[in-house]
């Protein structure tokens, strides 16, 4: 799913563009990143020696891409409906504890 979501960012960045909130700068070199910040993170997710680095760093890119969340929610950017656009915030939550549950120790996480 990160690596795919990564990928989409590369090829069809114009969408995401629009999301960044207008105080931040580079909006393209920030999504570009990203991209390749969700890619990195999901190919090492599947690589046990860097699992744990790899969801701790999509942990924090989930909460650093959360003003650009907001910034779609506050105005309406793509989605007309305020139920999706708010709706879909405490999704970053999950995102978060989703990352965290691959920070624990391989015994816990296999319980």
């Amino acid at each position: 799913m990160m690596i795919a979501a990564g990928l989409l960012h590369l090829v069809r960045p114009e969408k995401f563009i629009q999301i960044v909130p207008d105080y931040l700068p580079a909006h393209r070199a920030l999504v570009l990143a990203s991209g390749v910040f969700e890619m990195l993170g999901g190919v090492g997710l599947l690589i046990p020696r860097v699992r744990k680095l790899s969801a701790w760093g999509l942990a924090a890119l989930f909460v650093a891409v959360f003003p650009a969340n907001i910034n779609m929610a506050v105005n309406k950017i793509f989605i007309d409906n305020p139920l999706i656009l708010w709706g879909r915030l405490p999704f970053q939550i999950v995102l978060i504890a989703w990352a965290y549950w691959y920070t624990r120790p391989e015994s816990e996480s296999k319980a």
